[in-house]
Order: structure tokens, then C-alpha cells, then sequence
């Protein structure tokens, strides 16, 4: 039998994780996702196993450091996220829902990095080149130094950057990219896998910091096999709500910096500027009943924002529970908790509560203030807006300590809140801030103080 005619062996993949199953099956055995299993044709190559092979070992005294001198791009918010500065060699992975303003974050950042003498190459297999003529106009972006390109085969764009020698690549998007070793479309899981693998091998050994934009899936995760996020150094996802003026870019793995940092950015016609400001983006003037002022800390940034709650009276059997920017199940548990310790009546009220700017937190400072905002609606009496709640409720109604509570207090004071109520292990923590404190141990006591 012929070469050509020997028969092409194919592997079902899973487009959730990555994983290789030897034949279909409706449900993977790695992620146990349900239906993922596409069908890809699996490259053969030519390996020669050499023997004899020795390998050296170094001791990590003897290994030579790399420069930690990197580039800096001059927007505070987005470098913060990144850990300061863009290390050379490092890779980025930047994930958002379509429209979210991605390429608009990625081409003014290369704008910024251009203005530092850096060069820099786009890679777009989405726009054409008016397209990005158009938006850069738009943006006054002059890119005298970002050379961009349309293409989405794997192997020319490794040519090109292998004779551009940029300091900083940027791809978008990594699903419009495909390699002619496949016949799969693009975006599988095979060539998403086969397309980063490359680059970054590729940023890895010439030492040029790359970004990669990846799709996400409706579960709001990067679209393709999971080992994507493995391979790179900085997983980044750009939040918000289309219908909002914010956005907020968020790291969720970062190996030269932390991830609890967040970048506040606003769209507006002329792109994406930095909120310097963050907590008067998040704050009203409204003394209506069920909005209360919280104390959030997301890193280095203390953050005052609205926690809004609205309760009335259970037009059905089961009365409805609603939340925006924290967990359904999370406010189930906070009303269980209430009506169990403070004998408040929940089981028969509808309740919905809010985070304003359409945050999504997890954070447990967050319990208290939101309780206090279900029973100041429940009771119809407003919290007075110089008044700041903070403090995680646990099981049995006591209010627990929480980290940052200096920060804390200092952002408060400076915005001119008067009154903090605050855990009582959290009292003797803030010391000389011009704000009155008031520590609680339990629910009770801070309804008490609150009202």
C-alpha cells in the first residue's frame, strides 16, 4: 500500500479541555462536559528517538537571572494588572465577550508601548486593514511604530515575526489562526492548541512579550482547550457590561505579579481612559431605603461602592430570589441566616439585590452590607450615606474580621464618610484616621447601630 493511500487517523477532542479520546463518546472523562467531543485529524510526524542522550543539571545558585527590566506602556491601570511592567518573553492571554472593547484595549496599548521606542507588530484575522485604519483614526492612534498585518496562516505569521524581530506581538484573535497541518477549520481544538503552542515556543526563544486574545465561551471562560491557559504566563479577562460605560480588566493567573489587582477603564467615543477615581464611579447621591454604602479591597485599591436591595411582598408560592454581582446561592444563604437569627420575616418576600456598576464580587466583606441593605428596604428606612458598612456574617450571625481594614478606613475618610462599622476584631487595627468606629459582633448589633 502506498503512502497516500494509507488510511488518516483521526482523535475525538474535547473543546472544553483539550483532552484526546481514542472514540466518540457523549461525555468527557477528563471534565465531564457533556457533548464536547469533536472529531480531528491527528498530525503525523517524523521522530527519531535519538540514544545516548545527556542532559545537564544547575543548581539554582548557578542559574543565570534574566533582566527584570521590561516595558512599561504608561496606563496605570493596565500595567498594574500585569504585575507593573510587560517582562520580555512573557505571554498574555486576554479573554472578553464579543464587543466588550478587546481590540480597542489592545491597539491603544500598542499605541502606549510604540511611544516607549518599542516595536511593535499586530496580527488581526478578524479586521481588515481599512478596518484597523479606521479604528485607530478614531482612537488618535498614529502606530508609526505598529506594523500590522491580516493574515491567519500559522506559518506565514511565524515567518514574519521571526524577520520583524518586534518586542511586542499582538494577536487577534488566536481562533481565527490555523495551521496547514491540519484540516480542521479554525478555532478547533487542535489548531487553537497547535497556533498558541507555536507562538509562544517562538516568544519564548527570541524573548518578545506576546499577547494573545482568545474567544470565550457562554460560560464566560476562553474558548478552546483548557491547557491554553496553562501555557501562557498571564490570563486576563475585560469585564463589563456592554450596556455600561466601565470596564474592568481582571487577572486570573499571573506568574510575575497578583492576581487580586483590577484596571478600571471607561468607554467612551474616543476609546478607553483610566478611572483614577474608582470609588465616585460607584457611588450615588441617593438616600433612598436599601442602599448602603460597602468597603471592598480588590489588592491594593479599597473600593467604596452602592449594595442595593429591593424587598416586597411574594406574589407566588416561592418567593423569588435575584442577584447582580454576587452568587445566587451566596444571597440564599445570607436571607436564611437573617430570618434564623433576627427573626425577620424573608420566607414570604421577594428580594433582589444589586451591586452598583454591575460589578461581579466575591469578596466576604460584602455580607453585612448587603444585609443591612434587604432589612432597610424590608423596613423602609434609609442608612445615611456617610455611614460605611463592612464585615463577612458567618452561620450563626456573627460578623467576622476581614484583611485591609486600614485601607479600608483610609478610603472612607478621604471620601468623607463619618461612621464605619466594622468587625470589633477589626477595631484596634485602624489606627489615626479622621472616621468614628464602630465594631460589631453580630447582626443585631449592627441593625442596631445602622438604624
Amino acid at each position: 500500500m502506498r503512502l497516500s493511500e494509507k488510511k488518516i487517523k483521526t482523535a475525538y477532542f474535547c473543546s472544553r479541555c483539550g483532552a484526546q479520546h481514542a472514540k466518540w463518546q457523549g461525555q468527557c472523562r477528563e471534565c465531564a462536559a457533556w457533548n464536547s467531543l469533536v472529531e480531528e485529524r491527528v498530525p503525523t510526524r517524523a521522530r527519531s528517538l535519538p540514544r545516548n542522550v545527556t542532559a545537564t543539571t544547575t543548581s539554582i545558585p548557578d542559574i543565570v537571572q534574566e533582566s527584570d527590566t521590561g516595558y512599561h506602556s504608561g496606563i496605570g491601570e493596565f500595567d498594574r494588572v500585569l504585575g507593573g511592567q510587560l517582562l520580555c518573553g512573557m505571554t498574555v492571554l486576554l479573554g472578553g465577550e464579543p464587543g466588550i472593547g478587546k481590540s480597542t484595549l489592545l491597539l491603544q496599548v500598542a499605541e502606549a508601548y510604540s511611544r516607549q521606542s518599542v516595536k511593535v507588530l499586530y496580527v488581526t484575522g478578524e479586521e481588515s486593514l481599512p478596518q484597523i485604519k479606521r479604528r485607530a483614526k478614531r482612537l488618535g492612534v498614529f502606530g508609526e511604530k505598529i506594523d500590522v498585518i491580516n493574515e491567519t496562516s500559522l506559518e506565514t505569521i511565524l515567518a514574519v515575526i521571526e524577520n520583524g524581530r518586534s518586542g511586542i506581538v499582538l494577536v487577534d484573535s488566536i481562533q481565527t489562526v490555523s495551521s496547514g497541518q491540519f484540516d480542521s477549520p479554525p478555532g478547533t481544538v487542535a489548531q487553537v492548541r497547535e497556533a498558541a503552542n507555536a507562538l509562544i515556543s517562538l516568544s519564548k526563544a527570541q524573548g518578545f512579550a506576546l499577547f494573545l486574545v482568545g474567544h470565550v465561551t457562554k460560560e464566560g471562560l476562553v474558548a478552546g482547550p483548557k491547557v491554553l491557559e496553562h501555557m501562557v504566563d498571564t490570563v486576563v479577562y475585560f469585564e463589563g457590561d456592554t450596556s455600561h460605560l466601565y470596564r474592568i480588566l481582571r487577572a486570573t493567573k499571573n506568574r510575575f505579579g497578583s492576581v487580586a489587582e483590577i484596571g478600571l477603564f471607561e468607554m467612551n467615543s474616543s476609546g478607553l481612559t483610566e478611572v483614577t477615581n474608582a470609588s465616585s464611579l460607584f457611588l450615588s447621591d441617593t438616600t433612598a431605603a436599601g442602599t448602603v454604602v460597602a468597603g471592598l479591597c480588590e489588592g491594593d485599591r479599597a473600593l467604596m461602592i452602592d449594595v442595593q436591595a429591593l424587598v416586597t411582598s411574594a406574589n407566588y408560592g416561592t418567593p423569588q430570589r435575584v442577584a447582580s454581582g454576587i452568587d445566587n446561592k451566596k444571597l440564599a444563604l445570607l436571607l436564611a441566616i437573617l430570618e434564623k437569627r433576627c427573626d425577620y420575616p424573608m420566607a414570604a418576600n421577594d428580594v433582589f439585590v444589586s451591586v452598583a456598576g454591575g460589578l461581579r464580587l466575591s469578596e466576604p466583606a460584602l455580607d453585612l452590607p448587603a444585609l443591612v441593605a434587604i432589612v432597610s428596604s424590608l423596613v423602609n428606612k434609609p442608612v445615611d450615606r456617610r455611614v460605611l458598612v463592612v464585615g463577612e456574617v458567618g452561620l450563626s450571625g456573627e460578623v467576622r474580621g476581614v484583611t485591609n481594614i486600614d485601607r479600608r478606613a483610609g478610603e472612607a475618610a478621604k471620601l468623607g464618610f463619618t461612621t464605619m462599622v466594622l468587625p470589633q476584631s477589626n477595631a484596634a487595627q485602624v489606627v489615626g484616621r479622621e472616621i468614628r468606629l464602630v465594631g460589631v459582633n453580630d447582626i443585631q448589633s449592627a441593625l442596631d447601630v445602622v438604624f
